[in-house]
């Protein structure tokens, strides 16, 4: 049976996938979250461990010393940079790019329909509606932060790379909170500082919030059902 290593930054954007998989169970693993199952007879590996591209690293070389999948996948969620990309509209890239490197992405095989084209891997969130409009002029169609880790390690481990993602945001939406400045020391998001930036500014902050957990349900559904049916 073909294994695929799928990386995600957070749980929450694999919690799509983890309902159509069989055989669910946990791995004894360093990472924050790392589940193996079943989806559409393949074996899967689930791993998440926090934004960007040094965790996202991480967590496939600790895969890599545990397991020799078949292929590794980046999978979670994007913002968009092309104006026609919907909320939930899956995006398969075709190319990852991160300032200095491409990398080349497969396609899977699958009868669902999806947006393709270039994505940019940036070192951090992208907030504001002009860098989403600077990047988007580069010919890039998405952006997201841990991709051109899990393309670099897939690279250099002579293993096919795919890269399927979910609009999580619109290119004509900025972000009122500045989500890079709300990392924890260990990278990821802290719960305490997005808390403590909801308080001081309820009531922006809060409907932001609202929003992206509203959206954050619809695309992890959106990449569940089409990673069920996709081959790798």
């Amino acid at each position: 049976m073909r294994t695929v290593l799928l990386v995600a930054a957070e749980p929450g954007e694999l919690r799509g996938i983890l309902r159509r998989c069989t055989r669910v169970r946990r791995l004894d693993w360093p990472l924050w979250f790392a589940r193996s199952g079943e989806l559409n007879g393949q074996r899967v590996l689930l791993v998440a461990h926090g934004p960007g591209r040094k965790l996202a690293t991480e967590a496939v070389d600790a895969a890599l010393l545990r397991e020799r999948p078949d292929a590794l996948a980046s999978v979670g969620f994007c913002g968009a940079l092309d104006a026609s990309l919907a909320v939930g509209e899956v995006f398969v890239a075709t190319r990852v790019e991160d300032g200095s490197q491409a990398y080349e992405a497969v396609q899977p095989d699958t009868r669902r329909a999806f947006r393709s084209g270039a994505l940019i891997s940036t070192d951090h969130v992208v907030s504001s509606v002009a860098e989403k409009q600077r990047l988007g002029e580069g010919g890039a169609a998405a952006v997201e932060m841990e991709a051109a880790g899990v393309a670099g390690r897939a690279r250099l481990e002579d293993l096919p790379f795919y890269c399927v993602r979910a609009v999580l945001d619109l290119a004509s939406e900025g972000f009122t909170l500045d989500y890079s400045a709300l990392l924890g020391p260990d990278g990821r998001f802290s719960r305490a500082r997005i808390l403590r930036a909801a308080l001081a500014h309820p009531w922006l902050v809060a409907p932001e919030l609202m929003r992206l957990g509203r959206r954050g349900r619809i695309a992890a559904r959106a990449l569940g059902e089409f990673l069920a049916d996709c081959r790798f």
